[in-house]
């Protein structure tokens, strides 16, 4: 059996036509007329590939890549080895996944695991839930009464969208994910096994047990979110769970009751952020940082990976640690033990 391809390009564009995209300026005297017909590593680009160069750590490879062009920032472009043209431009990376997007817009959100259209009669459609033309419903998913998915969504295999749920336009709820309680925007993405909704962890402690309190909250999801598989976002309990426009959450987050997620937010993978917690726009938290309850994590504030934040966060700021300080704090606290520890050890 020869090796699958699961991804395959949908055009061959020439270098003007890249250039055209991404704005990037060509090195003197090079042939836009060439064509791409890849995108590969610096390190392993080719004949016919395109490849690109962003992070410093990696500019010794420029000189050893074969690849017929490389987009770059301007510094780099006289390291350029003879044969490969110089796509300059100040945002190599993301110029990099304007073409990619381009190239393989099937790899740009999840799709159909059936490759099928219109609702599979395996499906689970209920007769009140309302449905626009152009919405995929793959086998074995459950669309509850009076739900309501809008035109190009894909509603994956053996995913459940629940009663009264909206999901907007161009929407991916990815196989086995569970959608209760929310309302959903436009070019909302929801990789495999992503639950919304669910009960947040609420309960009045006390000597004689704990009080299970209701959850009375919804989910609202703004547009253009992308979040990861197995993330976890709980519904509010006594007022609603926020995701703001733009913000990308990794595989395996959990966002607690009643938080409030800003816009264009990045939580990477491993995060939890406790209820009631406020995270501004443009935020950023690190892998495997923890977030506690009622605290408010200021626009354009970074939590460095395995923080734990226990006290509000003010804007712009970078703080690490735990329990998390500001990030000159904590490399001077750490320096500090550090030589503590060596002259204990010289002491012995």
């Amino acid at each position: 059996m020869s090796e699958p391809v699961f991804f395959r390009r949908d055009l061959t564009p020439s270098l003007g036509e890249i250039a055209e995209w991404t704005g990037a300026k060509a090195s003197e005297g090079a042939d836009l007329s060439i064509t791409i017909s890849g995108l590969a590593p610096l390190d392993q680009g080719g004949p016919g590939d395109l490849v690109f160069l962003d992070n410093p750590k990696y500019a010794d490879q420029l000189g050893a890549t074969r690849a017929t062009a490389c987009l770059m920032s301007a510094k780099y472009a006289a390291r350029t080895p003879p044969g490969v043209v110089a796509l300059v431009t100040p945002e190599p990376y993301r110029a990099f996944a304007v073409v990619a997007a381009k190239l393989y817009p099937a790899a740009a959100r999840p799709q159909s695991v059936f490759e099928g259209g219109g609702v599979s009669p395996g499906s689970y459609v209920h007769p009140e839930a309302r449905l626009e033309v152009g919405v995929i419903v793959d086998p074995g998913a459950v669309i509850g009464p009076r739900a309501q998915i809008g035109a190009g969504t894909l509603i994956g295999a053996n995913a459940v969208v629940g009663p009264d749920v909206c999901v907007g336009r161009d929407c991916t709820i990815g196989p086995n994910s569970t959608v209760l309680h929310a309302l959903l925007g436009d070019r909302v993405h929801l990789h495999p096994g992503v639950r919304i909704g669910q009960d947040g962890f609420g309960f009045a402690m006390g000597p004689r047990g704990h009080l299970k309190v209701p959850q009375l909250g919804r989910v609202i999801i703004q547009n253009d979110v992308e979040i990861g598989a197995n993330s976890t976002i709980d519904r509010g309990a006594n007022r609603d769970t926020l995701v703001g426009e733009g913000t990308k959450i990794d595989n395996l987050v959990q966002i607690g009751h009643n938080v409030s997620v800003g816009r264009h937010c990045i939580v990477v993978s491993q995060v939890g952020v406790s209820g009631s917690t406020e995270l501004g726009d443009f935020s950023a938290l690190g892998g495997q940082a923890g977030v506690a309850g009622h605290l408010r994590i200021g626009p354009g504030a970074q939590i460095a990976a395995q923080s734990g934040v226990m006290t509000d966060v003010p804007a712009g700021q970078r703080w690490g640690g735990s329990p998390a300080s500001p990030m000159r704090d904590w490399f001077r606290a750490h320096a500090s033990l550090m030589k503590l520890g060596r002259k204990k050890g010289d002491d012995a």
